[in-house]
């Protein structure tokens, strides 16, 4: 199983791409977790410098704005 991380405090964003990435986890039909990450520690500890943040097995894929979820699906499948 896959581990999808949504790093942010919890803006607008941060669940906009949350819920992107569940959508892309769905029309993929892939299994995956997605987690949101919103402590800040935890967030500089994984690598991040801003939010939002897109983490897919402890590789940061993307970093500072929402990505679509065919961006999402698009990065799922190159890192499968």
């Amino acid at each position: 199983m896959r581990l999808i991380q949504v790093l942010g405090p919890g803006c607008d964003q941060c669940r906009q791409l949350a819920e992107n990435a569940e959508a892309a986890v769905a029309e993929l039909g892939i299994q995956a977790a997605v987690e949101k990450v919103t402590d800040i520690d935890r967030i500089i500890e994984l690598g991040a410098l801003m939010t939002p943040a897109l983490v897919v097995d402890g590789d940061i894929l993307w970093v500072g704005k929402v990505a679509s979820v065919a961006e999402i699906k698009r990065l799922l499948c190159q890192q499968a």
